[in-house]
């Protein structure tokens, strides 16, 4: 890494295509910036994308992404964390699993390290423009994280959020086949 620029240096990323996990048929635009240095995973999963002006930074946690996902126009995604399959994101979405120490008041924080906890977003799951997922959240399957909307704690499987903090508005019921307001 770059000890200035916090990305890798320019004579590693020529390799990329050596350590990228890239999938069948899975697209990653040219203006992606991928800070992707080699000792944690990169993997994307096979017919899935990543759109224009994203920035994808591995270099405190991996990023692996399922089958048939797509990362939509200018997110920031920063490690560690797991996505499952089919899961879309919207524009504008920041993802991060790493937090900056901050508790020494007598230090400055950017000399406090940081601390790093993973996203993990389970198969059939959409997040909508401009939200914000912080470290160490769960995201259940089939869920919707509504527009705008900042997840600070786990999202059960099935179920609508949305806001900030995020709630849940609605869950599935399985008995009656409809979503219910909560």
């Amino acid at each position: 890494m770059h000890p200035i620029k916090a990305r890798p240096n320019w004579w590693i990323r020529i390799f990329y295509f050596l350590y990228i996990k890239k999938g069948k048929k899975s697209v990653i635009y040219r203006s992606v910036r991928l800070d992707t240095p080699p000792f944690n995973k990169f993997v994307l999963g096979d017919y899935s994308v990543i759109e224009d002006f994203s920035c994808l930074n591995n270099a405190v946690g991996d990023i692996i992404i399922g089958n048939e996902s797509r990362i939509g126009l200018n997110n920031t995604v920063i490690g560690p964390i797991t996505m499952g399959n089919h899961v879309h994101i919207g524009q504008n979405v920041t993802l991060s699993g790493l937090n900056h120490n901050y508790e020494d008041v007598n230090t400055s924080i950017d000399k406090q390290g940081v601390r790093t906890s993973l996203i993990k977003i389970d198969d059939d799951v959409w997040i909508g423009a401009n939200s914000v997922i912080t470290a160490g959240v769960n995201i259940g399957k089939h869920s919707v994280i509504g527009a705008g909307s900042t997840v600070t704690h786990d999202v059960p499987p099935y179920t609508v959020c949305a806001g900030s903090p995020a709630k849940v508005i609605k869950r599935f019921d399985f008995d009656s086949k409809e979503w219910i307001k909560v």
